[in-house]
């Protein structure tokens, strides 16, 4: 196998400047570590520059309503010709022709699986028309990949599985303690599919009058002024405030109804933190059905985390169980796979393209 540096074009709508959707952070991650690695990338995205960056940043810039479907529109107007590898995150649907030696597109989760969850009857059909197009997506790249092998559901033809993946070293900080007081850690919405209210009022009503100096810190944008006492609204956190709260808290918490994969998952299990989650497709895998963590139904959480807050041995076990399961999400092995993926067709290995890409 060859190993000149490659020219890829990543798409994603989504980066950490612009949304806190978990897709456009791992992609941020992604493509630092590919630039780290000697590669040269752009990312296509709708959001401005992420501060430090090591990759170039292509503006698709965007107007109007239904923004994702006329950022696959825009996609399907630009000269990718430059490029040695396309590796879409989502929106490359209308890329059907062959437009450089490989197209890989990495299917994050399923909309579909969104759609039997989300309210609202226009939201379920946005997400019922966004599952059809990440079906199509599926047959125009070269090869698709899921995050986890539950996302196969809707696209049984996929058979690759690459995880999400999580810079252990970043997040393993023994050498900060323990918050003092039992500490929650939750990283979500308050809204919707997170169940940040479901876990606010569980802590209110079940582990707070059992655990009186509990706390239930909440990296969360949209939580309301008034809160139950002992949760405490973070906002919006740096990366190394966030790095910060999970070496700190005692055990992490995301109720959610639905992840296709749960990169919070991964972090907080790179940094020894116990995690505790609803059975949600994500944290089944993440977690390895459970033998990493604790799975437990949305009813049944208060009295889980009640459980494991006030029992230091379960702690540490589970805290070991979930530093050893990290390994499998350590993103020096994701990049690993991801560079195999874009060197396997003959022409990636036989052209050996050298130059700068397009950088802005």
């Amino acid at each position: 196998m060859t190993d000149h540096p490659l020219r890829i074009a990543m798409i994603s709508y989504y980066l950490p400047s612009g949304s806190k959707i978990g897709v456009g952070y791992q992609v941020h991650a992604l493509a630092n570590a590919l630039v780290r690695r000697g590669h040269l990338v752009d990312v296509f995205s709708d959001c401005p520059p992420v501060d430090g960056a090591l990759y170039g940043h292509r503006h698709v810039s965007l107007e109007g309503s239904l923004r994702t479907f006329r950022f696959a529109t825009a996609l399907r107007r630009l000269d990718f010709s430059d490029y040695d590898v396309i590796h879409a995150h989502g929106d490359d649907y209308w890329m059907w022709r062959k437009r450089v030696p490989v197209h890989v597109r990495t299917l994050h989760g399923s909309c579909f699986e969104e759609a039997l969850r989300i309210r609202g009857a226009k939201e379920r059909l946005r997400m019922v028309l966004l599952g059809l197009s990440e079906v199509l997506a599926s047959t125009v790249a070269d090869t698709t990949v899921v995050v986890s092998p539950s996302t196969r559901r809707w696209t049984p033809w996929v058979r690759r599985v690459i995880p999400n993946g999580v810079e252990r070293a970043r997040f393993a900080r023994p050498d900060v303690l323990r918050e003092v007081a039992p500490t929650v850690l939750f990283v979500g919405t308050w809204k919707g599919r997170k169940r940040g209210r479901e876990l606010a009022e569980a802590f209110a009503t079940t582990v707070r009058p059992y655990v009186p100096d509990a706390q239930l810190w909440m990296v969360t944008q949209d939580a309301p002024d008034n809160v139950p006492e002992g949760v405490h609204v973070l906002g919006r956190l740096t990366d190394k405030q966030l790095v910060e709260v999970y070496s700190r808290a005692w055990v992490f918490c995301l109720p959610s109804s639905y992840e296709g994969f749960g990169i919070p998952y991964a972090e907080a299990m790179a940094a020894g933190l116990p995690v505790l989650s609803t059975p949600n497709v994500g944290a089944r895998f993440v977690t390895n059905n459970g033998q990493a963590g604790m799975l437990r139904p949305i009813d049944q959480i208060g009295p889980a985390l009640r459980r494991i807050l006030t029992d230091a041995g379960l702690r540490y076990r589970m805290g070991v169980a979930a530093s050893r399961r990290s390994g499998d999400f350590d993103l020096d092995a994701v990049v690993s796979s991801y560079e195999k993926l874009y060197r396997s067709a003959p022409s990636a290995r036989q052209t050996g393209k050298t130059g700068s890409a397009c950088r802005s």
